[in-house]
């Protein structure tokens, strides 16, 4: 039923409606978030809609609590690598233009040698968040906390939690091994 629900939002959605939704959906244990998971946006209007995908975000993958990968992106390859979060301009997001964000996955695929990670960059906690406490992956060097609850057995519903912003939605389903 839940996995209906979202398929509806997916199709379209304001901010309200999708954080209702989150709010009906149960936590999530930290020790359930584990492996790589393919990400996709849920599209609210907000300012940073259609910019992570448009740039080649892959997902995030979970090695341990303490060992995460926040961002990973995919190059015109197919190859996928983990980027750091302080080289991406999320505070600038609304002010990209749109013809920009349509030619920048080449651009991160070719700027990878200086984007890539050189290890985790975040790690999961048990957080209090919209009055419940759940999995939330708190990055290591940014003002940002992305808190999930869960949509079945593979998918989780993310929120961003950015200093300064309104929270950005989005999903992310557990690669198949």
């Amino acid at each position: 039923m839940n996995s209906e629900k979202l398929a509806r939002l997916e199709a379209g959605t304001t901010l309200d409606e999708a954080l209702a939704f989150y709010d009906s959906l149960p936590a999530v244990e930290c020790g359930d978030v584990s492996g790589r998971y393919i990400g996709r946006e849920l599209r609210t209007g907000h300012a940073m809609d259609g910019l992570l995908e448009a740039t080649g975000w892959y997902g995030k993958e979970f090695d341990d609590a303490d060992h995460v990968h926040p961002l990973l992106f995919r190059n015109r390859r197919g190859e996928i690598f983990p980027v750091e979060p302080r080289m991406m301009p999320l505070g600038m997001a609304a002010s990209v233009p749109d013809a920009i964000v349509d030619r920048s996955q080449g651009l991160i695929g070719g700027l990878r040698p200086l984007l890539r990670a050189r290890g985790h960059r975040a790690r999961l906690r048990a957080v209090e968040f919209r009055g419940v406490v759940t999995a939330a992956m708190v990055y290591d060097h940014l003002p940002i906390i992305d808190v999930f609850r869960r949509v079945d057995e593979t998918t989780l519903f993310g929120v961003m939690d950015l200093r300064g912003s309104t929270p950005y939605c989005f999903i992310l389903e557990r690669e198949p091994a």
